[in-house]
């Protein structure tokens, strides 16, 4: 289950790109759409390295918090190849699943200072006033529609409380 909704959720900031707002975005899964965006592609291998493409690519509903290649790059040098490394997987599989939450949470579900439990087990706060923010993550496209969740593009990759 958490495999699935981390997929989802990766899948759905895969898709955040522009190409989300052409029609036939609806016909295709979280996981589709994120790579046909083309702004994704960090997240997408993390997916791919965190056996997470068949959770996200199934039934869900799952909303995802989708990092861009640029929010990975502003990480410290050498996380995101240390998380990629087998060895790591079950940190990976945590940080990914951070970013997804059960559910298809449209930007109109939204309240300030709300908290939203995440498939990795922790919570994400809200914040409306000023922008949307997802914990410090500032939301830079809502509601790209996937036919198995919503996908909503943030600026930094968030990590769970270690």
């Amino acid at each position: 289950m958490i495999r699935r909704t981390f997929l989802a959720m990766t899948t759905a900031t895969l898709l955040a790109a522009p190409a989300f707002a052409d029609s036939h975005a609806m016909t295709k899964d979280i996981v589709d759409t994120a790579v046909e965006a083309g702004s994704f592609t960090t997240l997408v291998a993390a997916v791919q390295a965190a056996g997470l493409v068949e959770t996200l690519k199934g039934e869900g509903p799952f909303t995802v918090f989708a990092p861009t290649d640029e929010a990975f790059a502003a990480l410290p040098a050498g996380t995101v190849d240390n998380l990629l490394l087998p060895e790591n997987k079950d940190q990976l599989v945590a940080v990914l699943t951070y970013h997804v939450v059960p559910g298809a949470v449209m930007s109109t579900d939204l309240s300030n200072g709300m908290k939203a439990a995440t498939v990795q087990g922790g919570e994400v706060t809200i914040m409306t006033e000023g922008g949307v923010k997802v914990n410090d993550a500032n939301v830079v496209t809502a509601d790209i529609a996937a036919s198995n969740g919503v996908i909503h593009v943030i600026d930094k990759v968030i990590l769970p409380p270690m």
